[in-house]
């Protein structure tokens, strides 16, 4: 079983810009090392596909500004 490349989209990102769009968050299971900060995401499944690593996306909370707690 390979490890797991997790992986999110930037928060400042403009639409239509040909910067690239997405960090690494983490590795799990793949001895990896990643020195670039911006990827683009042709380039992060070529090195899951090169490592044998399934691509796992982190969603946000949704969330603006400061976060609240739930209440229990």
């Amino acid at each position: 079983m390979g490890g797991h490349i997790f992986y999110r989209e930037r928060q400042k990102v403009k639409d239509g810009s040909k910067t690239p769009r997405f960090r690494i968050a983490g590795v799990s299971g793949v001895d990896l090392k990643i020195y670039a900060g911006h990827l683009r995401m042709n380039e992060i499944q070529q090195m899951a596909d090169a490592v044998g690593a399934q691509l796992v996306e982190l969603t946000g909370g949704g969330h603006k500004g400061k976060h609240k707690q739930a209440q229990a």
